[in-house]
């Protein structure tokens, strides 16, 4: 019997070891494959796939509630844009989030945008804004409430969002003020990475001829929407710092912001923590949706800055 249960826990173990490898190796499809399995739909159902540009990369992926669950109410809008060093990524592999949030109400848009060399600076931001202001004019078709958009990201998809969030003219060229958002989450961001250190921040980034004006701690101020910042303590990919160190930065500017360390978390998990089954022992779901339905353009109320979080 000792034996058959210390065998037990072995192959548990490695299991665990062989999942968190696969997650590591193409950690989006693989998310995307047990949330399916294990949470099921939710009443999430995929409504449109529409191309935001010439380029295959540029896209969006709209999902909304099936026809058994449909309201007639518009929705809030969750806009998420996916991580990958600016490289690598497909927001194909992201329907665990619309699963995710889909269920809370939303509706939810994956948003694209060119890789590597085709999305260097300023592409990967160009492309970002051209997204969100798809979803400006166009989300009322699909039940969405153009008045109530939040952005969000993970790892570079967070820088997307925050830099189309804070400097202005990005969103500006898609016909959207900053001021029609009504708020961003950023999941393991980088708001300062320069010095460029790391091969995907130069190959993004080194050509730029005003290194200073791609970080987003470069355009703070206080009229950006609300932010809601989520980091893992023990990342090693983004220093943990950018989170506190933006959301203090906008609250001095007068602005609104939350910070949340999590000390147990990598630079992965608070993406992880929002697909199935892993979301069932997290909040970072509950946070994001709290957030997002308690803003809509011309709120005004301010968050201050929060410390960890469990």
């Amino acid at each position: 019997m000792l034996l058959t249960i210390a065998g037990l826990v072995a192959f548990l173990a490695s299991a665990a070891v062989a999942l968190h490898l696969a997650i590591s190796r193409n950690g989006a499809a693989v998310l995307n494959a047990i949330d399916r399995l294990t949470g099921g739909s939710g009443g999430a159902a995929l409504l449109a796939t529409v191309s935001t540009g010439n380029h295959r990369e540029q896209q969006v992926i709209v999902w909304g509630p099936d026809d058994n669950t449909q309201t007639n109410a518009p929705c809030p809008v969750l806009v998420f844009v996916h991580g990958g060093s600016w490289a690598s990524g497909n927001p194909v592999d992201y329907g665990f989030i619309a699963r995710a949030f889909v269920p809370k109400g939303f509706v939810v848009v994956l948003a694209g945008y060119r890789l590597g060399p085709d999305g260097k600076y300023p592409g990967m931001i160009e492309d970002t804004a051209r997204a969100i202001g798809w979803t400006h004019s166009k989300i009322a078709h699909y039940g969405g409430d153009p008045a109530r958009i939040t952005i969000a990201g993970h790892s570079a998809g967070a820088y997307n969002v925050m830099m189309a969030a804070l400097e202005k003219r990005w969103l500006t060229r898609e016909g959207v003020a900053s001021s029609d958002i009504a708020g961003v989450v950023g999941l393991s961001g980088p708001y300062e990475i320069y010095p460029y250190t790391s091969d995907a921040s130069k190959a993004a980034f080194a050509h730029a001829s005003d290194p200073h004006s791609t970080q987003p701690v470069a355009h703070i101020r206080g009229d950006a929407p609300p932010l809601l910042l989520i980091h893992g303590a023990k990342d090693k990919l983004v220093r943990p710092n950018n989170t506190p160190m933006l959301a203090r930065m906008i609250e001095a500017a007068g602005g609104s912001a939350q910070a949340h360390l999590y000390p147990e978390m990598a630079h992965r998990e608070p993406l992880v923590a929002l697909a199935s089954p892993w979301r069932q022992a997290r909040d970072i779901d509950e946070k994001i949706a709290t957030f997002a339905h308690s803003t809509a353009v011309g709120d005004t109320a301010s968050v201050p800055v929060q410390g960890e979080s469990r």
